[in-house]
């Protein structure tokens, strides 16, 4: 804390979580000295520790005839227990003394509680898949509506190590064309003029929810943006009889997805957690809104380090993650044949940047209609019939 406080100059830590990627320069620094201190006084017990639950693990291995049928239980969390505690140690010293060049160590201090975790992540899945699934298995066979981006599958068998596998892409059963519209606002502010966007965020999807009451799920890329669009909006939807329902106020992401399909009159923002594996058959979810294109923050340990490892960063890894999400946040829309909806893209980028149309290729035929965000509910309502 004290170092990652003299990273800051001093500065208190804001609103965001900090985040400190452990870098060769960093482990140079002065202040680093006093970490590699404490972690040299703290690593004596934590080896005395692993020893001795090794050691009693071995007796208990040692003892399996004379111990009742309950000490399965008793080795296999001794078991859990060791195998975790090598792992911290591991971890804590490559992320202090002795990196790993194939893994990722970073530092976050979070401001709500003062909560502080140390972190290492891989590097390379790849060859992790390859030790643990490919060589182990004689075949493996991977489905999903989205191992695709812009139509290839190069970029995941890049990313696993599976170059060798054959591939198959079969058409959806949907009819898409007939099923969803997808309508792209034109006139919204991009991004990058933050509080421009946020006011046209706020009133297309209040404007949207009025016009199709509710029966809406909107995906945000930011939990802070989420947050400042519920407290504008839900008093006003409230008005309408419409419920608002939002990801991280207590409620599971179950939870939060059974009050929302059995509502009728309601809107459940949602962030990552909800770009994936949602099911909502039915009337219940016939509008889904994407606020923004689901870009990676650049500045995140694992997004950086893995970044360097490309020639283009952005065309090569940046994008290819960004397309694979936003199909995953496309696939909560349709989930039977009888399904009929919209999807809504608040981000003018899908128009206005090269990559934009990558967006739109990579998703199966709809209805696409391009048009003022002031249009949307009209062209929502007549699209459900309503």
């Amino acid at each position: 804390d004290e170092f990652l406080t003299e990273q800051r100059e001093g500065r208190p830590m804001g609103n965001y979580a900090h985040q400190e990627r452990i870098l060769p320069a960093t482990r140079t620094q002065p202040a680093w000295a006093e970490v590699e201190s404490v972690w040299d006084e703290a690593e004596r017990p934590l080896k005395l520790l692993i020893e001795t639950t090794g050691d009693l693990l071995k007796i208990l291995g040692e003892l399996t005839d004379a111990l009742p049928e309950a000490s399965d239980e008793l080795r296999g969390a001794f078991s859990g227990i060791y195998r975790r505690l090598n792992e911290i140690a591991i971890n804590l010293n490559g992320l202090v003394f002795e990196p790993n060049p194939d893994i990722i160590y970073w530092v976050e201090s979070n401001p709500n509680g003062r909560q502080m975790s140390l972190n290492a992540a891989p590097l390379h899945i790849g060859p992790l898949m390859q030790k643990h699934l490919w060589h182990q298995k004689e075949a493996v066979i991977m489905t999903s509506a989205t191992l695709t981006a812009a139509g290839e599958f190069e970029y995941l068998r890049g990313r696993l190590n599976a170059e060798d596998a054959y591939e198959l892409a079969l058409g959806s059963p949907f009819d898409y064309e007939a099923a969803t519209l997808l309508y792209v606002a034109n006139d919204i502010p991009e991004p990058s003029d933050r509080q421009g966007h946020q006011r046209a965020v706020e009133q297309g999807i209040l404007n949207l929810a009025k016009a199709t009451g509710g029966r809406m799920l909107v995906l945000f890329t930011s939990y802070d943006q989420l947050k400042r669009t519920s407290q504008a909006i839900s008093p006003l939807l409230a008005k309408q009889d419409i419920r608002l329902y939002e990801q991280g106020e207590g409620a599971s992401a179950n939870a939060l997805l059974e009050n929302f399909r059995s509502d009728g009159r309601a809107v459940l923002l949602g962030t990552r957690a909800f770009w994936e594996g949602v099911d909502v058959p039915g009337e219940a979810l016939s509008v889904l809104v994407i606020v923004k294109l689901p870009f990676d923050v650049p500045s995140d340990p694992i997004i950086a380090a893995r970044s360097e490892t490309f020639e283009d960063p952005f065309n090569q890894y940046a994008l290819p993650e960004a397309i694979l999400r936003f199909r995953q946040g496309f696939g909560r829309l349709i989930r039977t044949q009888s399904d009929r909806g919209i999807v809504a893209i608040l981000d003018r980028r899908m128009l206005t940047k090269r990559y934009g149309r990558l967006f739109i290729d990579s998703l199966p035929t709809c209805t696409v209609k391009v048009g003022a965000l002031a249009d949307l509910p009209r062209s929502a309502a007549k699209w459900l019939n309503l």
